[in-house]
């Protein structure tokens, strides 16, 4: 499951979370999700990266779903 939104501490953490604990993958591609200020957003990702998901790049995630097309 690939997860981007608008609120990093808010919405975006809570689908990390949801996710998770249904059993799913999640990828959280940084670019694609923020907050109204860059602290919470980075504290989030790290913390939800040590944790519930694998936070990565916009480009690795196309490459990843590049890759399951062949």
């Amino acid at each position: 499951m690939i997860v981007t939104g608008c609120t990093t501490s808010g919405c975006v953490r809570a689908t990390i979370v949801d996710a998770f604990s249904y059993g799913f993958r999640v990828l959280v591609p940084d670019e694609c999700c923020g907050d109204a200020e860059e602290g919470p957003h980075k504290a989030n990702l790290a913390d939800v990266g040590r944790r519930y998901a694998d936070v990565t790049t916009t480009a690795e995630v196309v490459k990843y779903l590049e890759a399951l097309r062949s």
